[in-house]
């Protein structure tokens, strides 16, 4: 696997990978602002999945369970222009601007900006930057945030209720949170972490409730549903492991034939 990534600043990225197809399963911790210059990336979400090419420009918000599978394309590596905007350079930035509380609201839906001049001439000017040999000035790197947040708020007015989200997850319902999430191969801590827990009452809790351990029941809800893609949506073995949470497909093969008694191939 060749996978390069190239920063400007801790906060401003260019990612190169160059194979048939990379893999994650992740909580995105700041929103991220992503412009892609080549290659294909699809995101998987609890009730919608993206599939973004060559010239999207989306914004991710944070702390949202997603799965992302990037593909080279065209004979092109997968390159992509990251942004993240932490809460610091938000909470920075609105400190001198009024926004109403009732305009504040959770959502958990990825941004799509559709060829906007704004957006794509201000990623293209990104590029000279890594090719400096020299540090990049952080007042300049600053700036250059400041412009996107800016641009971002000059597109869509409504964006400052995602901006201005900078509450932590709190205390929520364990079994609706898991039975919408399970698919996501997260380490234990990060269900923890979005279910408003700390690692250790995040196990407490969920052997009460479900009576077994989180791997366990994991690993059984997720062969559970490669059954159901296999027998209903008569999809493929090789494209169903990924998509329910397994990273290995020989792992995958081995837990599903000691679960079901029969390889996935046999399925359909």
């Amino acid at each position: 696997m060749d996978f390069h990534i190239q920063y400007i600043t801790p906060d401003i990225k260019l990612s190169t990978y160059d194979d048939k197809l990379f893999k994650t399963e992740t909580v995105f911790e700041f929103h991220m602002l992503v412009w892609f210059i080549s290659g294909e990336t699809k995101i998987i979400q609890t009730d919608k999945s993206y599939l973004f090419k060559a010239g999207d420009i989306f914004l991710i918000p944070r702390n949202q369970l997603a799965t992302i599978i990037n593909y080279p394309k065209d004979g092109l590596p997968h390159k992509a222009v990251v942004i993240h905007l932490t809460k610091k350079r938000l909470k920075d930035f609105y400190t001198t601007l009024e926004i109403t509380e009732k305009n504040i609201r959770k959502n958990s839906k990825i941004y799509s900006f559709e060829k906007h001049p704004l957006l794509e001439s201000f990623m293209a000017s990104l590029i000279p930057y890594f090719e400096m040999k020299d540090c990049f000035p952080e007042h300049i790197a600053s700036l250059k945030i400041i412009e996107a947040i800016s641009i971002l708020r000059e597109i869509d007015p409504n964006i400052d209720s995602v901006l201005t989200d900078f509450e932590e997850p709190g205390k929520i319902d364990l079994i609706n949170f898991m039975e919408k999430n399970y698919m996501f191969n997260m380490p234990l801590e990060k269900f923890g972490y979005l279910t408003g827990r700390s690692l250790s009452t995040f196990n407490r809790d969920f052997r009460k409730i479900f009576h077994t351990t989180p791997q366990r029941w994991l690993t059984q809800k997720r062969l559970e549903l490669a059954f159901y893609h296999l027998s209903e949506k008569n999809k493929k073995p090789s494209d169903v492991f990924m998509e329910v949470g397994f990273e290995d497909f020989s792992h995958f093969s081995y837990a599903f034939k000691k679960q079901y008694g029969f390889a996935p191939s046999m399925v359909r």
